[in-house]
């Protein structure tokens, strides 16, 4: 498993192949909403096992606060802890980044994945894209 941060448009369009498979074609989520105006400015990370591109994710800055977005493993690699590797990355760019606090909506049947990771819940229940979410924060 090696975790890398995105440097060029193979690997940006790797991690939007990922993205629409769990989030398009599993999820339902609407295509033309999935990518959106803030790649140009987030930093986006890729995990790779035996070559192969297998989950990624995304952090943003919104007010100092690091914005964890858009964190997804292909099913057919789950259960293999690349999504805490994936976290570790994106917190680890935050760090270096000067944020003391993370935060993430996170899907409700994901949240516990997140809080084995330190983030605790910090809103009720919502809304995004037709899934239940919840914010969750964590300081760093």
């Amino acid at each position: 498993m090696n975790v890398v941060r995105i440097q060029n448009k193979k690997q940006l369009e790797d991690a939007f192949r990922i993205r629409k498979a769990v989030f398009v074609e599993e999820q339902g989520v609407a295509e033309e909403v999935e990518i959106d105006e803030y790649e140009p400015i987030a930093e986006h990370v890729l995990v790779y096992v035996d070559g192969e591109a297998a989950g990624t994710g995304r952090v943003r800055f919104v007010d100092g606060t690091a914005k964890l977005e858009r964190i997804c493993v292909l099913e057919s690699h789950r259960m293999h802890r690349l999504g805490k590797r994936i976290m570790q990355e994106l917190e680890a760019i935050a760090a270096e980044k000067g944020a003391g606090q993370a935060k993430l909506h996170g899907q409700v049947q994901a949240a516990p994945f997140y809080e084995k990771l330190g983030y605790r819940t910090d809103s009720e229940v919502f809304m995004e894209e037709n899934i239940p979410h919840v914010k969750m924060i964590k300081d760093l």
